[in-house]
């Protein structure tokens, strides 16, 4: 998706070959100019998909996935990674290592809104080594829904994300993927759609 390649090249830092901060339009600032065009591109890529609901991780997810199912005219929910009063009761869960946050997180989604049988397009931010978007697949099929396809808006085509991810057999869409970081430098993988 060329309108996001421009942002991440214009906007977009390369703190260290792993590290690709872009803060100032998806993960802390959002730019809802772009995320609109985000969710158009995902809903045109599932749209022979039969998606029933989107699931994503809070919190940089909601944004991409807030915007697709309202192209998409379905409604999306978003895992917690910590428990609150009102999230206790009837939970799948799953375990997610962040690498950028050198911690483990326990995401929870309530079953109440995943349903048996439920096609679901599974949304996240970033693709690295893949622990999120498996986390999320998981708590899916732990709910007894179908992970119909996995849209991430930053693949890091360097790291194993998304090869764990087609080994599993899961349609993998990304935006944008990323070919290497280096100190101020961002390359990408050349795509033909």
């Amino acid at each position: 998706m060329k309108q996001l390649e421009d942002k991440i090249r214009d906007e977009g830092q390369a703190l260290s070959e792993h590290v690709l901060k872009v803060d100032a339009f998806l993960n802390h600032q959002v730019d809802p100019v772009l995320m609109q065009a985000i969710g158009r591109e995902f809903a045109d890529r599932f749209r022979d998909a039969g998606i029933d609901r989107i699931v994503t991780l809070e919190s940089s997810g909601i944004a991409p996935a807030m915007m697709t199912a309202l192209e998409m005219n379905i409604p999306f929910v978003f895992a917690r990674k910590r428990k609150s009063l009102t999230l206790q009761d009837d939970l799948v869960e799953a375990d997610v290592y962040s690498f950028t946050k050198q911690e483990t997180n326990r995401i929870s989604l309530s079953r109440r809104f995943v349903q048996p049988g439920e096609r679901v397009l599974v949304i996240d931010d970033f693709l690295a080594n893949g622990e999120a978007a498996l986390g999320l697949t998981q708590l899916v099929e732990s709910a007894g829904a179908v992970v119909a396809g996995v849209g991430i808006v930053i693949e890091k085509s360097f790291q194993p994300g998304r090869d764990k991810l087609l080994e599993r057999g899961y349609q993998v869409e990304s935006l944008a993927r990323i070919a290497k970081l280096e100190a101020g430098e961002i390359s990408f993988v050349e795509v033909v759609r």
